[in-house]
């Protein structure tokens, strides 16, 4: 089987007892337009996405009158960065922008994917945060530019 669109997302459908294939996937995965994946329940789906969105957690890939396969994204290993003040929040900016880190922001949180260096500069400027496994919605995504 070979999907070229999506049907929607979970958030805003309604599955009507259809019984329910996971594919899980890594955030770096949700990215990529053509791949080949496996369901849960062993069925081999190839990937191949006409249109140029990224999939997200929930997305739909089939359905039918009683089977649908979902996306499910497995739980990434994270820094929840919850900074206490602007003047905080603009420092830890800055420095994840300068390494050309991504981050995602939940409410009054700044997701950060784990990374040594950053635990040693969250350390250094004493900006509150906590390592935990989270899924996230969306990939995160590495914007590259040059200085020069």
């Amino acid at each position: 089987m070979i999907i070229e669109q999506i049907r929607g997302n979970i958030e805003h459908a309604d599955l009507g007892g259809r019984h329910v294939e996971k594919v899980y996937l890594h955030s770096d995965d949700l990215v990529k337009r053509i791949q080949r994946v496996t369901t849960d329940h062993g069925k081999e789906i190839g990937i191949r996405l006409k249109e140029m969105k990224d999939l997200t957690d929930g997305d739909i890939l089939y359905m039918d009158d009683h089977n649908a396969i979902v996306v499910n994204v497995i739980a990434d290993d994270l820094f929840v960065i919850r900074p206490t003040s602007m003047k905080q929040m603009g420092e830890i900016s800055h420095q994840l922008g300068n390494r050309h880190l991504p981050a995602q922001f939940e409410g009054e949180e700044m997701l950060v994917q784990y990374d040594y260096l950053v635990e040693e500069l969250l350390q250094q400027l004493k900006v509150p945060y906590v390592r935990e496994k989270r899924k996230v919605r969306e990939a995160f995504r590495h914007i590259g530019h040059s200085h020069g």
